[in-house]
């Protein structure tokens, strides 16, 4: 593990507490990147105090830039400021000429659960979709190209506008019991975030479509079968997989690695720059004040289900059952290596 330095306290007095507090954990400690965590946002909240929440924390893995999304109670759903700071977060990143690659994660057990739902019913009731239009995006700056690689490491649920945050990123890193989709259709809010573009040029049209079209869960499997996703590691292990990825990527020359990184975005499919703009422009002004009745509609059921209970399993992860025949194939597999 390499050294950590904390990039997000301003107070000179608040910043020698942190360095101190970060720097007496043992670095090599599986559980050192938490610990951080957890002490860059106790000193943020004491710091700021009477301004908004810090619900983006930025910190640096040597020179990896690391971007938390940190509403653990909300699963880490995107609200109006959280948006504003994740586009912030971001630009500085790519301002920063010390760090030339990053990596975007949740803090909490999952990555992103989409937009807040309070705000959307708020929107929603206001017959309102203002909230769409936000010039960057709704949930980030996720209409546009980023200017340099970002990883993005999956924990939990990623869905709905999360799912097009992680799409935003160049490389995904997905736990084996993390699980994506797109489970805005059932409160009919449309994709905004550049969803329908990035989709159809990862995975395809026809799985795309599917994907889109039913708002079903996709596991990691089959995730990545189609290149949704780039590795599926451990449950636990996505922020370090994620910033080992990103060290991966960083020890090369990076001239020569943007150059090429850049020929692919303008040259592969619906990612060359001009027509992903033109895309992306279609995908959020052909957004109709009919779906405000559907959102309306769509939130009420929603929040009576958690009232009565759900009626799917939309919200529960289920621990992977194995099958007899399978447990008996384990069993021959770990006697042929013994023997």
């Amino acid at each position: 593990m390499l050294p950590m330095s904390t990039v997000v306290v301003s107070s000179g007095v608040m910043s020698r507490f942190v360095y101190k507090l970060l720097h007496s954990v043992n670095q090599t400690c599986s559980v050192c990147r938490r610990i951080s965590l957890a002490a860059v946002r106790n000193a943020e909240s004491e710091s700021q105090e009477g301004s908004p929440a810090r619900t983006v924390l930025v910190e640096k893995d040597s020179h990896i830039t690391l971007i938390g999304l940190n509403r653990e109670q909300q699963r880490n759903s995107i609200d109006a400021n959280t948006a504003e700071q994740l586009t912030e977060a971001i630009s500085q990143f790519e301002a920063d000429d010390t760090s030339p690659v990053g990596v975007l994660y949740g803090i909490g057990g999952s990555f992103c659960a989409g937009y807040d739902l309070e705000e959307l019913e708020a929107e929603a009731q206001r017959g309102s979709l203002n909230f769409l239009l936000r010039h960057e995006g709704s949930v980030g700056p996720t209409r546009r190209h980023l200017r340099k690689p970002l990883v993005c490491g999956i924990s939990g649920f990623c869905v709905a506008g999360g799912l097009e945050l992680a799409l935003m990123c160049d490389l995904r890193v997905m736990e084996d019991t993390a699980v994506l989709g797109f489970f805005n259709r059932r409160l009919g809010v449309p994709l905004s975030d550049g969803g329908t573009v990035r989709l159809a040029a990862a995975v395809g049209y026809s799985n795309a479509l599917e994907i889109i079209a039913t708002g079903r869960r996709i596991y990691s499997k089959e995730a990545r079968r189609m290149g949704l996703v780039n590795r599926v590691v451990a449950t636990g292990t996505a922020l370090g997989q994620a910033v080992n990825l990103a060290f991966s990527i960083a020890k090369f020359p990076m001239a020569s690695l943007m150059h090429d990184r850049n020929a692919v975005l303008e040259n592969a499919n619906a990612y060359n720059k001009p027509g992903f703009h033109v895309a992306s422009y279609n995908e959020i002004m052909n957004v109709t004040s009919a779906m405000i009745t559907d959102m309306q509609e769509g939130v009420k059921r929603f929040k009576n289900s958690e009232i009565k209970g759900p009626k799917t399993d939309s919200w529960s992860i289920k621990e992977k059952t194995i099958p007899d025949w399978e447990k008996a194939e384990i069993e021959i597999e770990k006697q042929k290596q013994n023997t």
